[in-house]
């Protein structure tokens, strides 16, 4: 039963994934944010979809950061300081289908905070 649960969860949210990939899209000078969300560590990733192309990523699991809020803020501040050396000053924000609650608005306010415009 709990299997069975959790692969619905996961469709729904393959679902609202593709229906907000089909909306947003990134260039080289306003690279696309892409966060995926485990339960123990949290990704970014900064693309390029006009190229195909990886500008920069963090990994909060190199880091040594779990997937709450108080990580998810440090790994959005170092992701912040990536950006700015790439020359990126202003990016659209992928959710990956995830809520815009907790880690997520965690994340986003702490690019906003140390300079990147959402």
């Amino acid at each position: 039963m709990r299997e069975k649960l959790l692969k619905q969860k996961n469709a729904l949210r393959v679902k609202r994934k593709r229906r907000i990939r089909g909306k947003i899209s990134g260039t080289s000078s306003k690279p696309r944010v892409s966060v995926f969300k485990s339960n123990r560590h949290l990704y970014a990733q900064a693309i390029d979809d006009v190229n195909g192309v990886t500008l920069c990523a963090v990994d909060g699991k190199k880091l040594g950061l779990k997937a709450n809020k108080d990580s998810a803020k440090e790994v959005g501040a170092t992701f912040a300081k990536i950006l700015k050396k790439s020359k990126v000053e202003e990016v659209v924000l992928d959710r990956n289908g995830y809520q815009y609650n907790g880690v997520i608005v965690a994340f986003a306010d702490a690019l906003r905070d140390n300079g990147i415009k959402l």
